[in-house]
C-alpha cells in the first residue's frame, strides 16, 4: 500500500451549522444527498464510494461526514444526537445554496433523512431510505455489537460478517482497513461518546413519531436486505405501511451492505427512482 497517495475520504470543507464538515461534491444535476450508516471507522466515502461513480453520471452528488463521523469536526462537549446532525444536514445544504434535494439514508442516515424530510419537508423532493432506523423496534444484538465495538482486528472482522451477507467481500485486507479507520485520533473517542450502553434508548432516540411518519408527503423508497442482521426487515415493512407515497424493494442474499453488496443495482434502481422526479418535478437551480 502507498502511504503517500492522497486519502479519497478527505474531500472539501464547509461550515455546516457551525460544524467543520467534510464533504464530496461531485458530478453536475439535481442535487442528491447522501447520508451515511453509523459503522465504527465509517466515512461518506467509505460508505458510497462504489455509487457515487455511477450516480453523479447524471446528477450533483453530495455526500458528507456527519459530526463525529469521518474528518468531519468532533466539537469538544459536542451533544451527538439526532436534532444536531439534522442541523448539520440542512445548513449544509444552506451553505451551498440549495434550496430543495432528494435524501438518499442508509441505516443510521436513513433516520436522520426522515427526520429532515419531517421537520423540513420544503427541503427535500423524494426520499431514499435504506436499512434504515426511524422507527420503533428492539435493539438487534447485530445493531449493539455495531455500537459496542471496542477496536481490535478481530473484533472488526466480526463486525464486518454481521454486515454482510456475501462473506466473500469481507477479507482480511478490508478488515484490516476498517479497523485502521477506527483507531485514527479521535474517532473512537467521539465513536463511544455517540451510542454507550444501554443501548436501546439510542434506537428510540432515531426514531420518529409514527403520526409524523404517516404524515411524510415524499415520494418515498425503502430499500432493505433480506438477511440484514443489523436492522430489522421489519422496519422496511414499517415505514412502507406508515409512508403514504411509499415503495419497497427488497434484495435477497444481501446483509446490510445494500449500497456495497448490491452497488449496481442499487444505483440503477435509486438512479431511476430520482430521474422520475426529473422529469416530472425540475428542482430550482442552486443560488
Amino acid at each position: 500500500m502507498n502511504d503517500t497517495a492522497p486519502n479519497p475520504e478527505l474531500a472539501r470543507t464547509i461550515a455546516a451549522a457551525g460544524i467543520r464538515t467534510n464533504y464530496h461534491d461531485v458530478g453536475q444535476g439535481d442535487p442528491v444527498l447522501l447520508i451515511h450508516g453509523s459503522g465504527p471507522g465509517v466515512s461518506a466515502w467509505a460508505n458510497w464510494r462504489l455509487v457515487m461513480p455511477q450516480l453523479e453520471q447524471q446528477r450533483r452528488v453530495i455526500a458528507p461526514d456527519m459530526a463525529g463521523f469521518g474528518y468531519s469536526e468532533r466539537p469538544s462537549g459536542f451533544a451527538y444526537g439526532l436534532d444536531a446532525w439534522v442541523r448539520q444536514a440542512v445548513g449544509l445544504l444552506d451553505a451551498l445554496g440549495i434550496a430543495r434535494a432528494d435524501l438518499v439514508g442508509n441505516s443510521f442516515g436513513g433516520g436522520l433523512a426522515l427526520a429532515l424530510a419531517i421537520r423540513h419537508p420544503e427541503r427535500v423532493r423524494r426520499l431514499v431510505l435504506m436499512g434504515s432506523v426511524g422507527v420503533p423496534f428492539a435493539l438487534t444484538p447485530g445493531l449493539d455489537a455495531v455500537w459496542g465495538y471496542e477496536p481490535s482486528l478481530p473484533a472488526m472482522r466480526a463486525l464486518l460478517d454481521i454486515f454482510a451477507f456475501d462473506r466473500a467481500l469481507v477479507n482480511d485486507e478490508l478488515a484490516r482497513l476498517r479497523y485502521e479507520a477506527s483507531i485514527r485520533p479521535g474517532f473512537h473517542e467521539s465513536f463511544a461518546a455517540m451510542f454507550p450502553a444501554p443501548r436501546q434508548r439510542w434506537v428510540d432516540a432515531l426514531a420518529s413519531r409514527e403520526q409524523d411518519i404517516r404524515r411524510v408527503p415524499h415520494e418515498t423508497l425503502v430499500i432493505h436486505g433480506r438477511e440484514d442482521r443489523v436492522i430489522p426487515l421489519a422496519n422496511a415493512h414499517t415505514l412502507a405501511d406508515w409512508i403514504p407515497r411509499a415503495q419497497l424493494h427488497v434484495y435477497g442474499r444481501c446483509g446490510h451492505w445494500t449500497q456495497i453488496e448490491h452497488a449496481a443495482r442499487f444505483a440503477r434502481l435509486v438512479g431511476d427512482f430520482l430521474a422520475e422526479a426529473a422529469a416530472d418535478e425540475p428542482l430550482p437551480l442552486a443560488d
